[in-house]
């Protein structure tokens, strides 16, 4: 009877967690979950940044890719899903995707709308890039390796750092002491990555980098009052935004100082200059990554982006109302300096990686709240194709690249054998026209299939408020 009893506890252990673990309220979005899943007769693009093939067939096993191609042995048993008319991309890697959302009148923690909308939208792994509630997010990350949450795999950043002046949600540091003091701290608590803001000193900024890479963890930052080239010399792994907050081309920017008006010095930088190839070169020596977050900029361009039904109905009806109004506002202000900088940080990006750099991509849903948690990384992908990008590089930047970063690209970030089974599959042609990446029928996650319209319709009515 104990050999029995020990075999049955033996069988159990060998169970796969999240069939162990996964809770019911997990359950319900769960499509497929058997050992062995086939996706059949699929165009893939794989995301190394190679051209999309048609009729590949790709297998998974035990939460892993075991093969992909067009000539694949498929095992009796495996459950099968016919991918005809269909396109499977890998995972979307959010770089910037906060589990927080903002309004102009608003600040709140989506601790079930954002993971759902991430996950739905085909983003299967987030960094959050700056916390509002790190124990939240600690605590949601942990729910959701036991199966207790949807959600994507999840990088946790610790609270912004930032200079003496800041908000309030905020560590306004001190001195750098201050800086390594606060990084220690959280270190140990768990976060896996710190970011800094836009008035923190270089001082503080190299202290922070140095006691985080002393715990074997990485600072990005959303600077101002450091520029681009100074955090580069200071260390720093990744940088957040791209040209609009970059104050290496002010000429009269005083040393730890966010002048207020540095984005009119952007407005006349061409690409092909002396000093943004400068710019290029020491990141790219440095290798320095650069995230992209074109969906959060946008929205301060007069009547973009495109109104979309379902961004509105997933807003709360006080939120949708919020949006509309400032968005109007922003309309009557028509304001020429921002189609200007936004035009100008389409060409940055482009030319960013035609000189060799890594660009990866984030919502950032922040702003007055037009770009929803996923739904603006499905944004994203729309927008990078109008800076120029061909749909095979676009999901590169957004897969691939982002697991560059991370440390993560040889176990997920593309479509290939022994990888994690992250995967989106999308109906529709994706090569013909990038507005069909909001076609996200389902995703897997670590061989996991969720039913992503199920999923947003849990979520309608609901982001602002939960």
């Amino acid at each position: 009877m104990r050999s029995f009893t020990l075999f049955l506890l033996l069988a159990v252990l060998a169970l796969p967690v999240s069939a162990f673990q996964r809770s019911v309220s997990v359950q319900q979005y769960v499509s497929h979950d058997a050992s062995m899943v086939v996706i059949e007769n699929a165009t893939v693009i794989d995301g190394t940044g190679s051209a999309a093939r048609t009729g590949q067939t790709i297998l998974m096993q035990d939460g892993r890719i075991s093969a992909v191609g067009a000539d694949v042995n498929i095992p009796e048993g495996a459950e099968r899903i016919d991918g005809s008319g269909k396109t499977v991309i890998p995972g979307l890697i959010g770089m910037h995707n906060h589990t927080f959302y903002t309004t102009s009148q608003r600040r709140i923690q989506l601790d079930y709308t954002a993971p759902m909308l991430y996950l739905a939208s085909g983003v299967t792994t987030i960094r959050t890039t700056g916390s509002y509630a790190p124990y939240s997010e600690l605590e949601l990350k942990q729910a959701i390796n036991r199966g207790q949450r949807v959600g994507p795999k999840m990088f946790i950043t610790g609270p912004y750092i930032t200079g003496g002046e800041g908000y309030t949600y905020m560590t306004r540091l001190k001195d750098a002491d201050d800086a390594k003091r606060v990084v220690r701290y959280w270190a140990e608590e768990g976060v896996d990555w710190f970011k800094a803001y836009n008035m923190i000193s270089r001082d503080e900024l190299k202290a922070a980098i140095e006691e985080a890479h002393a715990h074997g963890l990485k600072v990005t930052g959303h600077l101002c009052s450091v520029s681009f080239r100074e955090a580069v010399a200071l260390g720093i792994d990744n940088l957040e935004h791209g040209f609009f907050t970059n104050t290496d081309y002010d000429e009269d920017k005083p040393l730890d100082e966010c002048p207020t008006d540095f984005r009119e010095s952007l407005i006349g930088m061409e690409m092909d200059s002396d000093e943004v190839q400068a710019t290029f070169k020491e990141m790219i020596d440095a290798g320095v990554g650069m995230t992209s977050t074109l969906a959060v900029y946008e929205m301060y361009v007069p009547n973009r982006p495109p109104l979309e039904q379902r961004v509105l109905d997933a807003m709360s009806g006080e939120v949708q109302q919020e949006y509309l109004q400032t968005r109007a506002n922003i309309a009557d202000q028509n304001s020429q300096m921002w189609k200007q900088l936004f035009a100008k940080s389409l060409e940055f990006e482009k030319a960013f990686v035609e000189a060799g750099g890594l660009l990866a991509s984030g919502v950032d849903p922040t702003g007055y709240g037009g770009a929803l948690p996923g739904y603006g990384d499905q944004r994203n992908f729309e927008l990078l194709h109008e800076a120029g990008f061909e749909t095979a590089e676009v999901v590169q930047i957004m897969s691939l690249n982002g697991a560059d970063i991370l440390g993560i690209a040889s176990e997920t970030g593309s479509i290939e054998a022994g990888k994690w089974a992250d995967l989106v599959l999308i109906d529709g042609d994706l090569s013909s026209d990038p507005a069909l990446i909001r076609n996200v029928q389902m995703v897997f996650r670590e061989g996991i299939g969720y039913d992503a319209p199920a999923m947003v319709r849990a979520i309608e009515g609901k982001v602002g408020v939960q």
